[in-house]
């Protein structure tokens, strides 16, 4: 076995796993509070929740790019988009069949849409900058906007679920969003020592690290809480959330990380990863738009087309 391995490995589990912990408590305490201050579910699912079950991403890009470098912060996000569609949604949808909302159609996928392919053409010329993280952020701070001043136009009960409660805020939920933070912030850095390390040892490039491991440890809270939207009903949210965390993962991390250091994006990259990203989004737009309902058999194809990526990936 190689020197440093054990550790690696332990530190690698430990990160998934206070990842996984910590994006839970996130969603439970950002959720309700969203909640309690009367955003509908579905809005939730795109907004907040996605939001907060983007932070493992930002945490581990942002602890990448600065200690390591940039190419796992651009590996983990590419990897996680991809992974958010062809995984998450893929096995979700095997679980059970989901219905899409007019409203993820027509509002959330063209953002979705738009900013993998803002990526891939601020990306051309082999660098994000601050420039292009400013922009980055800008589209955010404009669809974020966007997606409140819908929800507060809108005249139908404030929650989806007639059980849901809106009583207002409580403390324990702001309690349950620091400690979720925290927890983050150590998940984040246990992952990317115990990964890199690991397959540093075996001749793993950084880029591949962040499309693999580290993208796959970040999108366990995607995968949990679009399973759990889906077993409850809760189709919306579970949509919502993986279409949102894409938005997110591009225009807040990657624009969060370009302006703390540039990030360097080799022709490799631009030539396979970031297209076999844009193709994932369009087969996913593709299943949504012919039927507005993603079937069994479009899992096994989500499911299918990722272990195919990953299959190109090992040498």
């Amino acid at each position: 076995m190689l020197p440093g391995t054990p550790l690696d490995l332990l530190l690698l589990v430990g990160g998934i796993i206070a990842l996984y912990g910590g994006a839970e408590l996130l969603v439970a305490g950002a959720g309700r509070l969203a909640l309690g201050i009367g955003l509908r579910a579905a809005t939730v699912g795109v907004t907040v929740v996605a939001f907060a079950t983007t932070a493992p991403e930002l945490f581990v890009s942002a602890v990448g790019a600065l200690n390591v470098s940039s190419d796992i912060g651009l590996g983990t996000i590419v990897g996680s988009n991809i992974a958010n569609i062809g995984l998450v949604l893929g096995i979700t949808t095997l679980i059970k069949p989901l219905q899409i909302s007019d409203q993820v159609v027509r509002q959330h996928v063209p953002v979705m849409v738009l900013a993998a392919l803002l990526l891939v053409a601020l990306g051309a010329n082999g660098q994000l900058g601050r420039l292009e993280g400013i922009l980055l952020l800008v589209v955010l701070a404009g669809f974020t906007a966007t997606i409140l001043h819908y929800a507060n136009a809108e005249s139908a009960p404030m929650v989806d679920e007639p059980d849901a409660d809106a009583s207002g805020v409580s403390v324990r939920d702001g309690a349950l969003v620091v400690g979720g933070l925290l927890v983050l912030v150590v998940g984040s850095r246990w992952l990317v020592a115990g990964g890199t390390g690991l397959l540093s040892a075996l001749g793993v490039s950084d880029l591949v690290i962040g499309l693999t491991v580290l993208a796959l440890g970040t999108s366990l809270p995607e995968l949990a809480a679009s399973v759990v939207g889906a077993i409850r009903g809760h189709a919306s949210f579970a949509v919502g959330n993986v279409v949102g965390s894409n938005i997110y993962n591009i225009l807040a991390v990657l624009g969060i990380v370009a302006l703390i250091t540039p990030i360097e994006i080799a022709p490799a990259t631009l030539r396979f990863e970031l297209p076999i990203m844009v193709a994932f989004t369009a087969l996913l737009v593709g299943m949504m738009g012919y039927r507005q309902q993603l079937t069994r058999l479009d899992g096994v194809v989500l499911v299918g087309a990722y272990v195919g990526f990953i299959a190109l990936l090992v040498p």
